[in-house]
């Protein structure tokens, strides 16, 4: 058999957290077993699909590297297919004609209600041996409803949460088509199942009500089951299910805010699922460790602080040109001067270790890409008569210093020396003069980098 899972978001909003880490979850378990991985876009909801919903998916699967071996696939242009097995199961008794309107339906339910028992629809319209249906009322379209058993129970060994068991009696004839013709959810994605040949279906515990009608709806096709895993949903630190006011839910926000897709991979991977104690591993080991059985049952709590520990990890590992490339527009809408200025790459180097996101790494970076406008009560906090001897011996060294860090280090302790001073008395005010603020890394470090004709002009302005 040849593992067969599939990601299929509906494209009613943007791709959320909990729906990146169900595709990583699928795709993962396609590559670990060598199967394919598909992408379903379920777009029947005409109302709230739309294009834009359907282009955030597909960016935030392709900004992730979840890459699908077949699709997308779309529910609308698979209508010819509903149909005709609707028609199928018309002529073979296992779905029926109902000409009950809302209105009659609901006053069903309500009478149910009244004696105490689910709401459901009664079965009016559903054909049985020896009953008599009430006569068509003229001009009004039917819906079709799936005969649903009424006895007996609906169990599936559930690959996340264990055995789980339903009773038919809880279940009333699911409508598969509405009056228009047009095919409901959960017909569709049994006959997209049924079609794509999908051997595991993994998904959040949102659907678990949703497996036993569409395990009806296969058996009555004679189709062969996927195995059914559904893992518990994302919460918030509060406990309380993820949303907005717990910060970005859009996957595309994430890149906004400056975290890598390798970050944001791992974290999600280890929303649910763990392998021993290990908190850091690229995909390649996640691929080869990932199984079901190591699935939560619980659900897990979102922690932005912990996202942003892994994304400095991944950060302090990425190559020094590629965070150039990404931090380089952000940069540039904040007025970043690039020329004459030292290799970005180079700047990225010497301050990535610090920041936990490319925009914290962007900003950190434009002391080197921007001109310093110290402010005057730090220049007189820190420009004292007692050090500008000191600076002034500095700015003469450093025109005839090997341009190194090391030597630059040895001079600097030098001058220290000479006028009997601590290192934070002269470097804070060369930091102030050089960058124009005063916190910066190593100062020999940010000499080294910005060169000897910028420090040698920087300094002339104030000595």
């Amino acid at each position: 058999m040849t593992v067969r899972t599939r990601f299929a978001p509906s494209p009613t909003g943007y791709l959320h957290l909990g729906g990146a880490r169900t595709a990583l979850f699928s795709w993962a378990y396609a590559r670990h077993f060598g199967g394919k991985f598909i992408l379903r876009i379920e777009d029947t909801d005409l109302e709230r699909s739309t294009p834009e919903a359907v282009q955030a998916i597909l960016d935030g699967m392709q900004w992730l590297g979840l890459e699908h071996d077949e699709g997308p696939f779309y529910q609308m242009k698979r209508m010819d297919r509903y149909r005709e097995v609707i028609a199928q199961m018309l002529q073979a008794g296992t779905a029926y004609y109902c000409y009950c309107t809302p209105e009659e339906v609901e006053a069903m339910r309500e009478r149910f209600r009244a004696a105490g028992e689910k709401p459901r629809y009664d079965g009016t319209w559903r054909p049985e041996a020896g009953k008599t249906l009430p006569p068509v009322p003229e001009g009004r379209k039917p819906v079709v409803r799936f005969r649903n058993p009424l006895d007996g129970d609906v169990t599936w060994n559930d690959v996340v949460k264990g055995p789980i068991t339903i009773s038919n009696r809880e279940l009333d004839d699911l409508i598969i088509a509405r009056q228009d013709g047009t095919p409901t959810y959960n017909f569709c994605v049994a006959i997209d199942d049924w079609d794509m040949k999908i051997t595991h279906v993994i998904r959040g515990d949102d659907h678990v009500n949703n497996t036993p009608r569409q395990i009806n709806i296969l058996n009555a096709l004679g189709a062969t089951l996927p195995q059914y895993g559904h893992v518990p949903m994302i919460l918030g630190a509060d406990g309380e299910k993820l949303s907005k006011r717990h910060g970005a839910v859009s996957v595309m926000e994430y890149p906004a805010q400056g975290y890598l897709p390798e970050a944001m991979l791992n974290y999600l991977a280890r929303l649910g699922w763990s392998h021993g104690d290990d908190e850091i591993f690229s995909m390649e080991q996640f691929v080869a460790w990932f199984d079901t059985d190591h699935l939560s049952k619980s659900p897990a709590q979102f922690n932005p602080e912990k996202l942003a520990w892994v994304n400095n990890h991944y950060i302090k590992q990425a190559d020094n040109e590629r965070l150039a490339n990404l931090v380089r527009p952000v940069m540039e809408r904040e007025g970043a001067q690039f020329e004459g200025a030292p290799p970005l790459a180079s700047a990225i180097a010497l301050m990535k270790d610090r920041t936990n996101t490319l925009n914290e790494l962007a900003d950190a970076a434009m002391l080197f890409y921007r001109q310093p406008n110290p402010e005057a009560a730090l220049l007189a906090q820190h420009v004292t008569d007692a050090v500008k001897p000191a600076l002034a011996q500095y700015a003469e060294q450093i025109r005839t210093v090997e341009w190194k860090k090391e030597a630059l280090s040895a001079m600097l302790k030098q001058v220290l020396a000479d006028h009997k001073l601590k290192m934070p008395q002269l470097a804070m005010p060369l930091r102030l003069l050089i960058t124009g603020q005063l916190q910066t890394p190593s100062i020999d470090a940010v000499v080294e980098l910005f060169g000897r004709e910028t420090v040698l002009a920087r300094l002339a302005k104030y000595l």
